[in-house]
């Protein structure tokens, strides 16, 4: 067992794209069926392992657990250095989670290239289980950077007509942010460099001293604080690219195009995974290493996050297209969770970390359940709909349920977030946790009168009196995330505990670093400060 915990992590995070490379390698000639059974075992089979990390996780422990250090590219610091914490553990076990249940879904799909598509998904799975464990940022640079590939096809072959706009739009807003973060990275390593010498791209120092040699002596990015003169100008570039990732208003168009030209699938996986790396990524790193340019920042993102919770509900409320309406609903359960991280209290962290996983579960499960009824009928407009809770009353049942979840009802799991969300968030600015709150009301406008118009009133298309219900396949799938909607909703203790630690040892990283970042500036770090200053004012001129 020892021996399985030391390699846990890299085993859960590598089992997915190492099945698909044998499937691709050695049984590239099996017939298709087989394929997706063996991706549905080993997905199954990753998750059934991270569950081992949930229940050997010691949530009164601070700190990273079930640590892997190897010297990758040393000279340079590059290691590959994995571990996780409460808030990691949530979010990998949310991926593996929905990933067998994507594919499930999937099951019946006829699509071209169906070995590709079931390969681009294991692909994915490791990429975002990397991006998550990673406790080197350069190594975390590369896996947000592999995510990339496989969603791009995933939208561009198997997506709607517009797929190849959306694939392309996707990409480059996505590239765009990546580049602002690779040059803060290298930037950020310069400096410690200059100061410190062996300096290595780890964000902790390894456990028990690390490697013999220069590991022993460098020292981790997050070792010592940024000068804060400084911080504003990596801190700025970290949350463009975290930002877009979100995605944040102004940067959210490429959201709905990406969600609406998606299969199924990738629409289920976009939602309920990636767009939590970019909140991911401020909590794991923007906050950290830069804790003075956050609370700087903390009231511009505060006035962005609300809008993009009035903007998200006030769109997704005139949208005809169902699928368009909760991709827009996206938008307003982000900024909400940007709410609480830049609340920068326990309770608005806590609250967005858990609303990061409810958001994967409740929008994930509308993506599956629109999926559902597009096999069906072919089209997604509201309009063509009504009526069909009497021809389908399983369908009705459970998209009524995570559309309340969706909501906030309390009973099921969004309440608790966004509760804790909003306790949080009136702590800091009483005005914008009473605006915030407005949302909730706006959400419940826009979801139940679209339930609403889909499910009540006459049946009066021909094709929707022929509809038949969910079949004991798609009944499983939607039911596996039903229980944890309820689960967090009713006792939400086994989360939040598994946080508590975590969230307090941030603050305390962040007030530490903050107190060292006002001591006397590096020259290095002075020069470059002076050189934006002259730089904007000159821009400004």
């Amino acid at each position: 067992m020892d021996l399985l915990d030391g390699r846990l992590l890299t085993i859960v995070t590598f089992l997915p794209l190492a099945t698909g490379l044998v499937l691709l390698v050695l049984l590239r000639g099996l017939p298709e069926r087989v394929w997706k059974i063996v991706a549905l075992a080993s997905t199954t089979l990753t998750f059934l392992l991270s569950l081992l990390l949930w229940f050997r996780y010691d949530a009164t422990r601070p700190g990273h657990q079930f640590v892997e250090h190897v010297a990758w590219l040393p000279n340079w610091g590059i290691h590959y250095f994995v571990g996780i914490d409460g808030m990691s553990l949530l979010l990998v076990v949310l991926t593996t989670f929905l990933m067998p249940l994507v594919l499930l879904a999937a099951w019946n799909e006829q699509r071209k290239q169906a070995r590709t598509f079931l390969f681009m998904n294991l692909f994915l799975e490791t990429g975002m289980l990397g991006a998550f464990v990673s406790l080197n940022l350069f190594q975390f640079y590369v896996f947000w950077e592999v995510m990339l590939v496989p969603m791009y096809f995933i939208i561009g072959i198997w997506g709607g007509q517009r797929r190849v706009y959306a694939a392309v739009k996707f990409f480059l807003f996505t590239m765009v942010g990546s580049l602002l973060m690779l040059i803060a990275m290298i930037v950020l390593y310069g400096l410690h460099q200059e100061q410190f010498g062996a300096v290595s791209f780890d964000l902790v120092r390894v456990p028990g001293g690390g490697v013999p040699g220069l590991l022993e002596t460098a020292v981790p990015l997050a070792g010592q604080a940024v000068w804060w003169k400084t911080q504003p100008w990596l801190f700025a570039a970290f949350a463009l690219a975290f930002g877009i990732k979100v995605p944040m208003v102004p940067f959210h168009t490429w959201l709905p195009d990406a969600h609406v030209e998606a299969p199924t699938s990738g629409s289920v996986i976009l939602a309920g995974v990636l767009l939590k790396m970019g909140t991911y990524g401020f909590v794991r790193f923007a906050l950290p290493l830069f804790p003075i340019a956050a609370e700087q920042a903390a009231p511009l993102i505060f006035a962005l996050a609300l809008i993009g919770i009035l903007y998200g509900a006030l769109v997704a409320m005139v949208q005809t297209d169902i699928k368009k309406l909760v991709a827009y609903s996206s938008v307003a359960h982000l900024g909400f969770v940007m709410l609480g991280i830049f609340a920068l209290n326990e309770e608005g962290l806590e609250g967005s970390i858990l609303q990061m996983v409810n958001h994967g579960l409740s929008t994930g499960a509308l993506f599956l359940l629109v999926g559902m009824v597009y096999e069906r009928r072919h089209t997604r407009q509201i309009s063509a709909f009504g009526g069909i809770a009497k021809p389908m009353p399983v369908f009705a049942l459970l998209f009524g349920i995570v559309a309340m979840s969706s909501i906030g009802l309390p009973g099921l799991n969004g309440f608790v977030g966004e509760f804790l969300i909003l306790a949080g968030a009136f702590v800091v600015n009483p005005w914008v946790g009473t605006a915030a709150a407005f949302g909730v009301v706006l959400a419940a406008a826009y979801l139940l009168w679209a339930y609403r118009r889909m499910f009540f009133g006459p049946v009066e298309e021909p094709e929707n009196r022929a509809l038949i219900d969910l079949d004991w396949r798609e009944r499983f799938v939607i039911l596996a995330v039903v229980v944890p909607i309820f689960w967090i909703g009713v006792n939400p203790n086994p989360f939040l505990r598994r946080l508590d630690a975590s969230v307090s040892d941030l603050l305390h990283q962040m007030e530490t670093r903050k107190a060292a970042a006002l001591q006397t500036a590096p020259p290095v770090q002075a020069a470059v400060s002076a050189l934006g200053v002259e730089l904007a004012e000159g821009a400004v001129r």
